[in-house]
């Protein structure tokens, strides 16, 4: 089972307790953008097997919203940080380069 820790409230929390909202840092587009570029937000995703930045929702518990670094693979969590960040925080890159080499 995934366990993640929610950074808004500070629970560490099965994924039962979480609702998935997707990959993370996300370009969006809406009003006023092309046909292809919305159609690319909405549907093209790369679902790569490996590292992965995610958005959950701490919906059983503070009801907030956060991101974690995972990979795929192996469930292997390399952490959370707040939702309101725009690139994942140098300590989560400095772990996922240490631990797969990349």
């Amino acid at each position: 089972m995934l366990l993640l820790k929610c950074p808004n409230c500070g629970l560490s929390v099965e994924e039962t307790e979480l609702a998935p909202g997707g990959e993370a840092h996300l370009k969006r587009f809406g009003p006023g953008s092309s046909d292809d570029e919305f159609e690319a937000y909405l549907f093209n995703r790369e679902n790569t097997k490996g590292v992965h930045f995610e958005r959950w929702r701490h919906a059983y518990g503070c009801g907030k919203w956060f991101l974690a670094a995972r990979d795929t693979a192996t469930l292997e969590v390399f952490g959370t940080y707040s939702a309101q960040t725009t690139e994942p925080p140098a300590d989560i890159l400095a772990r996922i380069r240490e631990r797969t080499g990349k």
